[in-house]
């Protein structure tokens, strides 16, 4: 499946118990579909003491979420992604907008 959402996206999440939810992309798992957003779909996570953390305790982090719950934004709205060549180049474009990404 050809993956339309890159690291650095700005995207909104469409469905689930985050909708409405804004955040950029900050790693994608291709093989798993999924990627992880900024400050959306946060989980608590038990850590024992360490090294690196002597104290141990509770720490929040995002999980991933699955690709085909998030669309891209631009402009304040979201859009659906195409792609097309230009100049020799295969680039991506709005398909609301039909401007290049």
């Amino acid at each position: 499946m050809k993956l339309k959402i890159k690291s650095g996206d700005t995207v909104r999440v469409m469905t689930g118990d985050h909708k409405g939810e804004e955040g950029k992309v900050v790693t994608i798992f291709p093989n798993k579909n999924r990627a992880i957003v900024e400050g959306v779909n946060m989980i608590s996570k038990h850590s024992k003491p360490s090294a690196q953390n002597p104290q141990g305790g509770i720490v929040k982090k995002e999980a991933s979420i699955h690709i085909s719950n998030l669309m891209l934004l631009e402009d304040g709205g979201v859009t659906k992604v195409g792609y097309r060549i230009e100049d020799e180049k295969k680039v991506r474009f709005s398909k609301k907008t039909d401007k290049a990404i």
